[in-house]
C-alpha cells in the first residue's frame, strides 16, 4: 500500500462527538480533508451549526446532529441512523467529555467539598457517554469484521493529577481501561480500539482556562516542551489511528502531552 493510500479516508464514514469545537472540532477537520464524510454531534447546537455551516463551504460531506452522550437511547438512535444512510460506520471518535473543576490543589477541589450532583454529571458525560458511544458503534463494527474507535481520554486518568477534579481523573482513568477491555473483546472482529491520552491543550474545556496567557504560562513550567498545545496539534495522530496506518495498533493509551507524563 502506498504511502498515500495508508491515510486516505475516501468513502470512509466517520462520527465525532463532542465536534463544535476544540480536540473535537480538529478530528473532524482532519477526517473531512481526509475525504471521509463526517457527522459531527455536540450538545451545543448553536455552536455546532456554526462550524458545520464554515466547514461545508470547503467539505460538502459534513454533517451535523445535536446528540447528549449520556442518553444511551439517543445515541444508539443517531448510530443506527448513520449507518442506515451510509451504509456502514467506519470509525468513531468518543470525544465528548466535560471538566470537574478545580483539582485538590485548591480548597474547593478537597475531597470533603466534591460537589456530588456534578460528580454524577462528569461521569455520566465522560463514562456513560464513553461506554454508550463505543457500544453502539461496536454493534455495528462487529458484523462487518471492521472498524476503528478512537476514545479521547487524558494523561490524567493515567496518574494523580493535584490540578484536575477528582470525578475527571476518575471518568478517565476508568475510560482507559474500558478502551483496553473493548480492544480485547473486538480484536477478534478486527475492530480496533484505542486512546489518545492528550496533555494541556488549549480548548474550551474547564472554562478555557488554558487559553489565558496566566494559566498557559503556569502550567508552561509543568510541560518539557515549555507550552501549551493547539487543537490542530492532535490531527496527525487522529488520522493515524482513523486510517488503514494504524493495522496492527488497538487498545493503546497514546498521551499527547508535550513529555509531561514521562516526568
Amino acid at each position: 500500500m502506498s504511502i498515500p493510500s495508508l491515510f486516505d479516508l475516501t468513502g470512509r464514514s466517520v462520527l465525532v462527538t463532542g465536534a463544535a469545537s476544540g480536540l473535537g472540532l480538529a478530528y473532524a477537520e482532519t477526517m473531512l480533508e481526509a475525504g471521509a464524510r463526517t457527522l459531527m454531534t455536540d450538545m451545543d447546537a448553536q455552536a455546532l451549526d456554526t462550524e458545520v455551516q464554515r466547514l461545508k463551504s470547503r467539505y460538502p460531506l459534513v454533517e451535523g446532529a445535536t446528540l447528549d452522550v449520556a442518553d444511551a437511547t439517543a445515541v444508539d438512535a443517531l448510530v443506527d441512523g448513520m449507518t442506515a444512510r451510509h451504509g456502514a460506520i467506519d470509525c468513531v471518535f468518543a470525544n465528548a467529555g466535560i471538566s470537574a473543576g478545580r483539582g485538590f490543589i485548591v480548597e474547593a477541589g478537597q475531597l470533603e467539598n466534591i460537589d456530588l450532583a456534578h460528580w454524577d454529571k462528569v461521569l455520566r458525560i465522560n463514562l456513560d457517554g464513553v461506554l454508550h458511544t463505543v457500544r453502539a458503534a461496536a454493534r455495528h463494527m462487529k458484523p462487518r469484521r471492521e472498524g476503528r474507535i478512537v476514545v479521547t481520554t487524558s494523561i490524567a486518568g493515567l496518574r494523580s493529577e493535584s490540578l484536575s477534579g477528582y470525578a475527571y481523573v476518575t471518568s478517565k482513568a476508568a475510560a482507559n481501561n474500558l478502551v483496553r477491555q473493548a480492544a480485547m473483546e473486538l480484536a477478534p472482529h478486527n475492530v480496533l480500539v484505542n486512546a489518545i491520552a492528550p496533555g494541556p491543550f488549549a480548548t474550551n474545556i474547564n472554562g478555557g482556562r488554558l487559553r489565558l496567557p496566566e494559566s498557559a504560562e503556569r502550567m508552561r513550567t509543568h510541560i518539557p516542551l515549555g507550552r501549551v498545545a493547539q487543537a490542530d496539534e492532535i490531527k496527525g495522530l487522529a488520522l493515524l489511528l482513523a486510517s488503514p496506518a494504524s493495522s496492527y495498533m488497538t487498545g493503546t493509551i497514546i498521551p499527547v502531552d508535550g513529555g509531561a507524563s514521562a516526568r
